[in-house]
C-alpha cells in the first residue's frame, strides 16, 4: 500500500522498508503492519490531539515529568510550543511504560523506537502467525473466561509492582496471542506513587475486567479485586504470586497516606533500578 505521510520519515531513515497494510484505527492512533528488513512489526501512528476522542485529562497528566522548567511553563500556558511538548509527553508515556513493563515481565508488545510521533513495536500474533485478535472479538467458555481473568489480574499486579497503572484497561485494548492475553495501548498509563487518582484508576481497570468476563463467568460479578490489590500494594504486601480472594475487609484504623506514598515511591524506585539493570544485562 501507499506509505502514509507520517511513516515516510521512518522509511527515509531506513527504520521501515515497507508498509503492508492498515491493521486498526482507534481513538488515539492508527496502527499499520510494516516490514523492517526481515521482521514484520507494527507502526502506531498517533493522531493529533484535535483528532483523538480520548482526551488528555488532567488526571492522567498528574505526576508526569518534563525535561525542563521552560517546557513545563509552556505546557501550563498552552502555547503552540507547549502543546507540542504536551504531545511528546503523551507519546513518550507509552514508550516509557512499555520498556518499564517489559523489564518487569509484563506481557506487552516489545517497543523498538518512537520517531516523529510513530511508535515502532512488536506485532503480536496468534498461533497461526496472523495478527492477534482483540479480546472483545473472541468467544469463550466460562472456564476460559476464568483462566483469562486470572491471567490478567496477575498482569495488573505485575504492572502495579512496577509502579504502573494502565488507566484505560478493557477488552478493547487486550490482544490474545498463542499464550494468552497481551496488554496494549498505554499512553494514558500513570505512575502509581505520584498520581493521586491511581487507586481509582486501578479499581476501574479491574472492574472493567470483571464486568467483561462476568458475562461468561457470573461468579466474577461483584468481586472487589481492585480494592484488594490496592490495599495489598499500600500495605507493602503485593507481589506477583500473592493469593487474591476478590473480597476486602472493612478498614477501621486511619492510614497515614503521605507516609505510605513515600515508602511506595522509594520501594518502587529501588525495584525499578534492579529490574532495569537485570533487563539490560539480559538484552
Amino acid at each position: 500500500m501507499k506509505t502514509p505521510k507520517r511513516i515516510e520519515p521512518l522509511v527515509e531513515e531506513g527504520l521501515v522498508d515497507e508498509v503492508i497494510r492498515q491493521l486498526m484505527s482507534g481513538k488515539e492512533a492508527t496502527v499499520y503492519v510494516v516490514r523492517c528488513g526481515e521482521e514484520i512489526r507494527c507502526a502506531k501512528v498517533y493522531k493529533d490531539a484535535n483528532q483523538r476522542s480520548f482526551r488528555q485529562n488532567a488526571s492522567y497528566q498528574e505526576g508526569r515529568k518534563v525535561k525542563n522548567s521552560r517546557q513545563a511553563r509552556a505546557m501550563e500556558k498552552g502555547s503552540r510550543y507547549g502543546r507540542k511538548m504536551q504531545e511528546e509527553v503523551w507519546q513518550n508515556a507509552e514508550v516509557d511504560a512499555l520498556y518499564r513493563l517489559a523489564a518487569a515481565g509484563v506481557r506487552v508488545p516489545q517497543p523498538f523506537i518512537c520517531f516523529e510521533g510513530v511508535l515502532l513495536m512488536e506485532l503480536v500474533t496468534d498461533a497461526a502467525g496472523n495478527a492477534a485478535a482483540r479480546l472483545n472479538d473472541i468467544a469463550m467458555t466460562e472456564q476460559q473466561a476464568l483462566q483469562f481473568h486470572a491471567m490478567l489480574l496477575r498482569e495488573v499486579v505485575l504492572m502495579l509492582c512496577a509502579g504502573v497503572v494502565h488507566g484505560d484497561l478493557s477488552e478493547y485494548n487486550i490482544l490474545v496471542d498463542a499464550n494468552g492475553p497481551v496488554i496494549i495501548d498505554l499512553p494514558q498509563a500513570v505512575d502509581a506513587a505520584s498520581n493521586s487518582g491511581a487507586a481509582e484508576m486501578l479499581e476501574r481497570d479491574v472492574d472493567n475486567l470483571a464486568t467483561y468476563f462476568g458475562q461468561f463467568a457470573p461468579k466474577l460479578n461483584g468481586t472487589q479485586y481492585g480494592k484488594e490489590i490496592w490495599a495489598l500494594y499500600v500495605a507493602g504486601l503485593l507481589h506477583p504470586d500473592v493469593p487474591l480472594t476478590g473480597k476486602v475487609a472493612a478498614h477501621k484504623k486511619p492510614v497515614d497516606v503521605g507516609s505510605v506514598v513515600r515508602e511506595i515511591a522509594l520501594a518502587r524506585k529501588e525495584e525499578e533500578e534492579r529490574r532495569r539493570a537485570q533487563y539490560e544485562a539480559e538484552h
